[in-house]
């Protein structure tokens, strides 16, 4: 269907990297592109192909490398490298997750910010934590077995925080609400001691 269809657009606001070379975007030298075959947003280096598309009257527009390479016939020769750990799609896990929403984070005394964090089925031991919910690569992973979980609040303007810590590692969290900060703790409580969401639904049952 590609350049046949009019692609879905990922909206600028999804992504904080290129979708291909996952360069990060800022305001000066990497501009948000979209690829008019497939809809992700690149930088301009990855947006410098063009093709004929179908659905826009065959008429030349500009497309990423990848879809160049379909759409032309061309195969990449170069072997697709083996994903590293981080280089997991945030849509792919979001997709099929035991929990996924935005949170606030802070490690160490490092300033709070804001991350898309996913703790997908595959993985229920492992919380993974993108920019943005369509970031190509995750900006770290927290393996979460052994943690101690804190949830007590430590500070008045965050009043839905909770903390995770682990000899001298220490990530700090924060949900909008308490209702999501109760879901996120119910996750974390049983992957810390190794258990996943399915596990616990067996053991009630038997």
């Amino acid at each position: 269907e590609l350049g046949k269809r009019a692609p879905r657009w990922i909206r600028d606001n999804e992504v904080t990297m290129c979708m291909k070379c996952k360069e990060p975007f800022n305001a000066l030298t990497r501009r948000r592109h979209h690829c008019r075959a497939c809809g992700h947003v690149v930088c301009w280096k990855c947006s410098d192909y063009k093709a004929h598309l179908e659905y826009d009257g065959n008429k030349l527009n500009k497309v990423c490398k990848d879809c160049y390479h379909v759409i032309i016939g061309c195969t990449d020769s170069e072997e697709k490298k083996r994903k590293g750990i981080l280089e997991i799609e945030s849509a792919e896990v979001s997709g099929n997750s035991v929990i996924c929403s935005f949170l606030q984070y802070m490690e160490k005394s490092k300033p709070w910010q804001k991350a898309w964090c996913v703790i997908p089925k595959q993985e229920a031991l492992v919380l993974y934590m993108y920019g943005a919910p369509q970031d190509v690569k995750a900006l770290a992973t927290i393996p979460l077995l052994g943690y101690t979980v804190d949830d007590t609040p430590k500070s008045a303007d965050l009043p839905h925080s909770f903390k995770l810590t682990q000899s001298k590692s220490v990530h700090s969290f924060a949900a909008d609400n308490e209702e999501l900060k109760q879901k996120w703790l119910k996750v974390i409580h049983l992957a810390v001691k190794g258990e996943t969401p399915e596990c616990q639904t067996e053991l009630q049952v038997n």
